[in-house]
């Protein structure tokens, strides 16, 4: 259980990235729960604006299970070659739609145990599409996410699945996944991996990184 200061912290937190971050929202693109889980995977170790650029000419050809399914992964990875990890990816991809049309009816699976026995579907993947595509509590916790609740004292947690249980102790559950987006973006505008902008940060007061180092560690 955390304690009152780290609770205190978290709730300046919020509303700090309340004020700076009013209307944060996922970047991928996307029109269906189907098209929001496979971005989500192609996202991994790829930025959204990258993912997004593949998606716009790949949906116009390929949008449903039915279609990726048809597919082989040679194929599919000549049409997504612009991301990380595209051959792991297509095959995650092709497999997960022959997986969807055969047990799912051609539906997402809307239950996280579902989800996660999908090739390419981790907690991360899962937790996005269980929270943006049908609006479950969820905090996906990414690399941005993780890296900022170590900063801010918030978990000290080895993984991302440990920060995830420590953020959902101090933060209310309705917000998880509006906070998740606004992590994301201040982790991406801001609280940078390598060289985080200080002198920018709006919540510089209340990060015990930067307040006793000077800079995040």
């Amino acid at each position: 259980m955390a304690n009152k200061e780290t609770v205190k912290r978290a709730q300046m937190i919020m509303g700090k990235l309340s004020e700076l971050y009013p209307d944060a929202a996922t970047e991928l693109e996307f029109s269906t729960s189907f098209e929001l889980l496979i971005a989500v995977i192609l996202s991994a170790q790829c930025t959204d604006v990258q993912v997004n650029k593949i998606t716009k000419k790949l949906f116009k050809n390929y949008s449903t299970p039915g279609d990726f399914a048809g597919l082989t992964p040679e194929q599919l990875a000549l049409e997504i070659k612009g991301c990380g990890l595209f051959r792991n990816k297509s095959r995650f991809i092709v497999d997960t739609s022959k997986i969807i049309l055969e047990r799912y009816q051609g539906q997402v699976p809307d239950k996280r145990e579902d989800l996660e026995k999908l090739p390419g579907v981790g907690r991360k993947t899962a937790n996005v599409v269980l929270g943006v595509a049908f609006g479950q509590s969820t905090f996906p916790v990414d690399t941005h996410v993780h890296r900022l609740a170590q900063r801010w004292g918030l978990s000290n947690g080895k993984g991302p699945e440990q920060s995830e249980k420590d953020l959902c102790q101090v933060f209310p559950e309705a917000l998880w996944q509006r906070l998740h987006h606004q992590m994301i973006l201040h982790g991406r505008r801001i609280c940078l991996a390598r060289s985080p902008r200080c002198e920018l940060c709006g919540l510089i007061e209340v990060c015990p990184s930067a307040n006793n180092k000077g800079a995040p560690k």
